[in-house]
């Protein structure tokens, strides 16, 4: 049986770990939040264009909302 590469006991947050839910829940949850908040404000999205540029605007948002949300998860649970 090959030797374990390396094990990890973080002290306080892993932010590891906040990188990795940050992401997935980004991908998971974002694409319906952008697709809902473009049908909810009734906004014109005629080209390509002006899709990305929503989908990044409103992305970027969610992305800091789920990224404040798991950090502050993470130290919670930490401290218990």
């Amino acid at each position: 049986m090959p030797e374990p590469v390396e094990t990890h006991d973080p002290e306080g947050v892993d932010y590891g770990w906040v990188m990795q839910v940050t992401f997935v829940v980004t991908i998971v949850a974002g694409a319906p939040v952008v697709a809902l908040v473009a049908l909810a404000t009734g906004v014109s999205l005629p080209t390509w264009e002006s899709r990305v540029s929503f989908a990044i605007r409103v992305g970027a948002l969610v992305w800091f909302v789920v990224a404040v949300s798991v950090f502050l998860y993470a130290r919670r649970e930490q401290a218990e």
